[in-house]
């Protein structure tokens, strides 16, 4: 299994690994987190993220995730990119940090390609015209599934009050 390595600013970083722990209902192994804060030495965190990267590597690599091309934590894991067994992939999102947990057990230049693409297929438009989402594949079960199978429907709480008000109001942006 591939090691992930998220670096972002800070608290992106450390709010994806806790987003994959909720989805999961606890941590994967080998995932880690360097959050960057406005004030860091960069070449200290390039040292830490080299160690980190030593520390997760399993058999097949590591994956390192970054939020935005040509700040300074993308700057800083694209030291990491020469790193044998290494790779590295700007813009991240949960979508794309769901679909890496799930194929980490695939070759590395794999593991990219699918999380690339779960970056891009997590995108999507949702309005009054917008129809519904196909639907999985049945015989998809190389990911695992998000809520462990003793869990009960009950175990998911809404994050919305039960009164929220979701109707489109017009002449509104959205969020």
């Amino acid at each position: 299994m591939a090691g992930i390595l998220i670096i972002a600013h800070a608290p992106f970083a450390t709010a994806l690994r806790d987003c994959i722990s909720h989805i999961y209902g606890g941590l994967p192994a080998r995932i880690g987190v360097i959050d960057v804060s406005p004030d860091c030495d960069p070449a200290q965190v390039v040292a830490f993220a080299n160690s980190e990267i030593a520390r997760l590597k399993e058999e097949n690599g590591a994956l390192v995730l970054t939020d935005m091309f040509g700040a300074t934590p993308a700057n800083i894991a694209g030291r990491l990119a020469t790193v044998p067994d290494v790779r590295v992939l700007c813009g991240v999102n949960l979508p794309m940090l769901v679909r890496a947990v799930c194929y980490r057990a695939t070759p590395l230049d794999t593991l990219a390609d699918k999380a690339l693409a779960g970056a891009t297929k997590g995108i999507h438009a949702i309005g009054p015209a917008t129809p519904a989402p196909a639907a999985p594949p049945a015989a998809s079960g190389d990911c695992l599934p998000a809520l462990p199978p003793t869990a009960a429907s009950g175990d998911c709480v809404s994050a919305l009050p039960p009164d929220a008000d979701l109707t489109h109001k017009a002449g509104s942006a959205g969020l």
